[in-house]
């Protein structure tokens, strides 16, 4: 896992932008804190940044490829993990290909030598990464299936800035920092349009998409996506072979040169990997999986259950070590400090943006990772599961399926995904958030695979299925990413294997859901594998602080913008709604609900003002 930068300008030597260019790979500097490097050849410039992973000797970036009569024919820059790369290396020896080192970075540019631009087809993994063929003068961007690994760009009149977060581009005085009302308007809704990144002219790109720049331009191609086809197993075939699937997925996850881990919640998804993983492990001759779980150090007066989370995840923690006898450790955080401004400020340079809800998770994600950190580099982690298998409560919400929307702003959820509450309703007129939420909702049902024959009821559950696979992971992905990149550690997403999502995608909604319970497949593929506890557990998402103290804190910082006439948020809020706010009892009628809009109008402010961000609306 690494950091990686660049810029492509048929215009420009990049002999004399190498201060330019290693200031936007050294903004990479967290991603990769092992070792840095520039490689610049006319109008190209690629910088990397580092985590050792595989073949630590060997791997280091940028690398060039030659060809066999020794000449020099590509060159990339790579962040992420191909996780089929020793096969890969090995049917490539086969056709002639000698390799220097035992990296799969060095694969990659294998594979493209043989296989030309055809060669993404070819890999399984979780990768962001530019490479340049010096033959044709072209370079491409390429993002793996589902977007775990994120990559950016800006076009220019001569050719592209890229970088694998927005700060990389943002350190070129080309790029603007601005943010127009198309920008505001993600910000403020849980909702992200796939290939939007906020900044005026700043693109992402789309999970499982190819952007090719050469002399005539830039243009993009999907090289994969997900689509509808008739499901060929029974019941019994598709509990069997989603177990196959999960097997050889978590067996290629955990090969590492570096320590280990697992996040572990005490859940369905996170045990199944941590359970997987422990038995490969000492199968192997290898020591036992270390794990990692969290709490609060306060929930006030004890944990208590609320619309989004029925039970603490503790006691399902300790049911799974036993079971297992994994290495456990449980990081144990302060609520209070979760609202600290300058944690806050960490939060936001590593997100490059202000976080869209729930603002303790991000916080608390950045601490965790801080003290997995310590003991190992690598670690696993059961994100996504929900939206493969089905597991949110939304799906299996009737007001949240009929409803012609986001199901995850329909239900029962919904409110605590509501950020704007306390924003000016002149402003939110102004930006139309009805017709945005309207628009990205209708793009993404047109987007939609249809399989003929479809019942109404399995058509329904398909879109449900694709919008949760397509828009809401990205959010989950992009934080995960984020916080724990910033502190140096690779987090591996088993769940994102794009063989097990397209399997389950087309798994019939009546199979998905046979038992009557939320991820039934999943469960009936590892059940023997877990306590009843945790087979039988209801679905409870990461944990909030629940700890008066951290609303508190909360207020406080939305006091002190409100009072500071220079503050840039202020012109954006009704202050009559904040003033109610600020005015209701500690923990009043809807803690949580209160807390989104604070959350979003502190986070912000502080954005606008540590970031240097002009809004022209």
């Amino acid at each position: 896992m690494c950091g990686i930068a660049g810029w492509l300008d048929y215009s420009l030597d990049m002999q004399m932008q190498r201060d330019t260019l290693q200031q936007m790979t050294d903004t990479m500097a967290r991603r990769g804190p092992d070792a840095g490097g520039l490689w610049l050849d006319g109008p190209i410039g690629l910088g990397h940044r580092r985590l050792s992973i595989i073949d630590l000797a060997g791997g280091r970036q940028p690398m060039l490829a030659r060809q066999d009569d020794g000449r020099e024919a590509a060159a990339i820059t790579y962040s992420g993990e191909i996780y089929n790369y020793r096969e890969l290396r090995a049917e490539l020896q086969v056709r002639g290909h000698r390799f220097e080192n035992h990296s799969d970075t060095e694969v990659a540019l294998r594979a493209y030598l043989e296989w030309g631009e055809g060669f993404v087809d070819h890999l399984n993994g979780m990768f962001a990464f530019a490479l340049w063929d010096l033959r044709s003068q072209r370079l491409l961007l390429v993002r793996d299936r589902m977007g775990v690994k994120p990559l950016y760009y800006y076009q220019t009149a001569s050719g592209v800035l890229f970088g694998s977060e927005p700060k990389a581009l943002l350190a070129n005085a080309r790029v603007p920092r601005k943010v127009r009302a198309d920008g505001l308007r993600e910000i403020l809704e849980m909702v992200k349009t796939p290939g939007h990144a906020v900044f005026d002219g700043m693109r992402e790109v789309l999970p499982g998409e190819l952007v090719r720049i050469d002399h005539q331009g830039l243009s993009r191609r999907r090289y994969w996506q997900l689509e509808a086809h008739e499901h060929p197993h029974s019941l019994e075939q598709t509990i069997r072979h989603t177990r196959d699937l999960l097997e050889d997925i978590v067996e290629r996850q955990i090969v590492s040169d570096v320590p280990l881990c697992s996040l572990l919640s005490g859940g369905l998804d996170s045990s199944i990997i941590t359970a997987l993983a422990s038995r490969k492990l000492l199968a192997s001759g290898k020591g036992n999986i270390r794990s990692f779980s969290v709490d609060f150090r306060d929930h006030g007066n004890g944990f208590a259950s609320d619309a989004v989370r029925g039970t603490p995840d503790a006691p399902f923690v300790r049911d799974l070590v036993e079971r297992i006898g994994s290495s456990h450790n449980e990081i144990v955080l302060d609520s209070h400090e979760l609202a600290d401004p300058a944690l806050r400020s960490q939060v936001i340079r590593a997100l490059d943006l202000p976080p869209a809800y729930w603002g303790d998770m991000w916080p608390s994600l950045y601490r965790l990772f801080q003290e997995v950190r310590r003991h190992s580099t690598v670690a696993l982690s059961g994100e996504s599961a929900d939206e493969v298998f089905g597991g949110y409560r939304w799906f299996h919400d009737p007001a949240a399926i009929e409803a012609p929307t986001f199901p995850w702003l329909a239900s029962v959820t919904g409110r605590y995904f509501d950020g704007k509450t306390l924003f000016d309703g002149g402003l939110l007129r102004q930006l139309d958030m009805p017709g945005f939420l309207a628009d990205s909702y209708s793009q993404a049902i047109a987007e939609t695979p249809v399989l003929p024959g479809e019942s109404p009821v399995e058509r329904r559950m398909r879109e449900m299925s694709y919008l949760n696979l397509t828009r809401f992971v990205q959010t989950l992905l992009d934080r995960k990413d984020r916080m724990s990149m910033a502190v140096g550690l690779e987090v591996r997403v088993p769940f994102c294997d794009h063989r097990l999502v397209e399997y389950a995608f087309n798994i019939p909604w009546q199979m998905k859901a046979f038992d009557g319970r939320e991820k039934s497949i999943l469960r009936a593929a590892t059940r023997d594998l877990l306590p009843e506890s945790i087979v039988d557990r209801v679905k409870s998402p990461y944990p909030s602080t629940q700890d008066p103290a951290y609303e508190r804190a909360l207020r406080t910082s939305l006091a002190t913008i409100m009072a500071d006439p220079a503050a840039p948020v202020r012109e954006l809020l009704d202050p009559v709604r904040v003033k109610e706010t600020l005015g209701r009892p500690l923990g009043g009628l809807s803690p949580m609900y209160d807390r989104m809009g604070m959350e979003l109008a502190v986070g912000l402010n502080t954005w606008l003002t540590e970031q240097d961000i002009s809004l022209d609306l």
